[in-house]
């Protein structure tokens, strides 16, 4: 008895260890940012493609509206990538890029200095990002604010 008993117990423990300890960004909410920046766009009459990854920066879901040049999709990406990578905006990076000294920023690994990447945090930890391109920097920058407020 008690050696079934023990086996019992080590065979479920392992699920009580490695359960999920920390937030992270389900498929359902980079479906609701997706739809709530593609609402934004489609309101402005933007088309954009719209690229959500997690906290490791892993593709979760891409949204590319009709019309937009395949260029957008690898840049969306790379501005989602950014955002995660170094937890800040990718505007903070543009801003830098005019300052002086600012092209040492083009030499950071995955940091886009292109307006339209944001990170999503959720309870202080960084869940993963947005990234979006297709129309002006500082438009992309307003739909990928928009996914975030849905968030």
């Amino acid at each position: 008895m008690k050696k079934q008993l023990l086996i019992l117990l080590l065979s479920v423990l392992p699920f009580w260890t490695f359960s999920q300890t920390k937030p992270y960004l389900s498929l359902a909410d980079a479906e609701r940012i997706t739809e709530a920046a593609e609402a934004k766009a489609k309101a402005e009459g933007w088309n954009v493609v719209i690229a959500i990854l997690d906290d490791g920066g892993h593709l979760i879901s891409l949204k590319r509206m009709d019309g937009v040049q395949v260029g957008s999709v690898d840049v969306a990406q790379a501005k989602a990538k950014s955002a995660v990578f170094f937890k800040r905006s990718t505007k903070v990076f543009e801003d830098a890029m005019k300052g002086e000294g600012g092209s040492r920023i083009a030499t950071l690994p995955h940091a886009v200095g292109v307006e339209g990447g944001l990170p999503i945090f959720k309870d202080g930890v960084i869940v993963g990002s947005i990234g979006v391109s297709g129309v002006t920097s500082a438009q992309d920058g307003i739909i990928a604010q928009a996914g975030i407020d849905a968030y």
